[in-house]
């Protein structure tokens, strides 16, 4: 039994650069799709079994029209292929309201053929799928959904997702009393897992998480769990049978991710006996990120080119340098000559931090509740260095505000 197990696509993920002037698509969005490409066509290469996507296929759980057509394009490909798919529905494709339709609807509404839409936790025998496997899915659950179905206030919220693992654990536990044993069981979930490691995408999600208890997952009657929802690469039982794994995002999403490789995973699953193929996705965009604090004003454009890479390691990359400095010198940071140093990258920001001087002591014999509101307001022009034609206009325009009010 030969599985593709991939997560995590957020193919609309268009948060830096350009459009593409040939498909009118951000440039960004490509990057991801070219990763979607690469694991349909090694599905279809290695002639696998079974895919699993373990939820999230964008961004946005509204997304448009041409996004939608892009993910739809691959997925007709597995079809075309007769490769069964199952597709379980993250929190990205879930809308928070009750009754509207999830991101991926179309796939289950339409009836694809050999594409499952996974929208509810359920058990799937060997007999439903076609294939000597079985299939325990578990998609997103969202809270309102979740007390909706059980008579919840809002006032009971600390205590919902306890209630969603609580019975998961439950239902889970009840699929595994009955499966065959004589044939592999795989978990799905989109969740995240007690004892998991977050990468950066916690900027990307919505709301508060479903947690799933470590012993669930690591049920030695299961065969493989293939997890989705958390963008960070990993073995949660490394060494051990079952394998559960989170193969990450497709593509980085933000600076959190610079430093981690893609992946997506194919697995050789028999009972009791599983062998894990992790399978790098190549050619992805990117990411530099450096961080500069200036000690001095001596030569500070040359320091902060020095801590940027090589004019190779730029072409193409999203780059960012976020300096530290006195406030005084930002007049010495040439920032368009940093700019045409990068103008190979893909994107470059400089984030500038500058440190405020000390606060304006008051003398000794005063204390702060002994001023007015118009020298408490002078002593903060002065703080921010403002200049002195300044402060008197700020003062005047002040006074008349507040001499207005009274």
């Amino acid at each position: 039994m030969k599985l593709l197990h991939f997560a995590d696509a957020h193919i609309d993920m268009a948060n830096y650069g350009r459009h593409d002037p040939e498909t009118g698509l951000p440039l960004r969005v490509l990057d991801f799709l070219k990763s979607l490409d690469t694991i349909i066509e090694a599905a279809i290469a290695e002639k696998v079994d079974l895919v699993i996507f373990a939820g999230d296929a964008y961004r946005d759980r509204t997304p448009s029209p041409t996004f939608q057509r892009e993910w739809g394009r691959r997925i007709i490909r597995l079809s075309k292929a007769g490769i069964p798919t199952l597709l379980l529905v993250g929190n990205h494709d879930l809308s928070p309201a009750l009754g509207r339709a999830h991101a991926i609807q179309e796939f289950e509404t339409l009836e694809i053929p050999h594409v499952t839409v996974l929208s509810r936790p359920q058990f799937l025998s060997a007999a439903e799928l076609g294939l000597p496997v079985q299939v325990i899915a578990i998609p997103w659950i969202s809270r309102s959904g979740l007390m909706a179905a059980t008579n919840a206030s809002a006032a009971d919220s600390s205590e919902i997702f306890k209630d969603i693992e609580s019975h998961l654990t439950d239902l889970v536990n009840m699929w595994l009393e009955k499966v065959d044993p004589a044939i592999p069981v795989i978990l799905t979930a989109h969740a995240s897992v007690q004892g998991a490691k977050y990468g950066s995408e916690r900027t990307v999600m919505l709301g508060a998480d479903m947690v799933l208890p470590g012993s669930l997952v690591r049920d030695s009657r299961l065969d493989y769990v293939a997890l989705g929802h958390i963008h960070k690469p990993q073995n949660l039982n490394e060494n051990a049978h079952p394998p559960v794994i989170y193969p990450g995002s497709i593509e980085r999403v933000d600076f959190g991710e610079a430093e981690d490789d893609k992946f997506y995973i194919i697995a050789d699953i028999n009972r009791g006996r599983t062998e894990v193929r992790w399978c790098r996705l190549e050619n992805i965009r990117p990411f530099i990120d450096r961080y500069v604090r200036l000690s001095s004003p001596e030569n500070a454009t040359d320091i902060l080119k020095s801590a940027l890479p090589s004019a190779k390691l730029l072409d193409g990359a999203i780059v960012r340098l976020t300096v530290d400095y006195d406030r005084e010198w930002d007049a010495l940071i040439d920032e368009p000559s940093l700019r045409l140093l990068t103008e190979d990258a893909f994107e470059f920001h400089l984030i500038k931090r500058p440190r405020l001087e000390s606060r304006i002591r008051l003398p000794a014999d005063r204390a702060i509740s002994s001023l007015n509101p118009l020298e408490l307001l002078d002593q903060y022009w002065q703080a921010s260095h403002a200049a002195g034609g300044d402060i008197e206009a700020l003062q005047k325009m002040a006074k008349e505000i507040i001499e207005g009010g009274e």
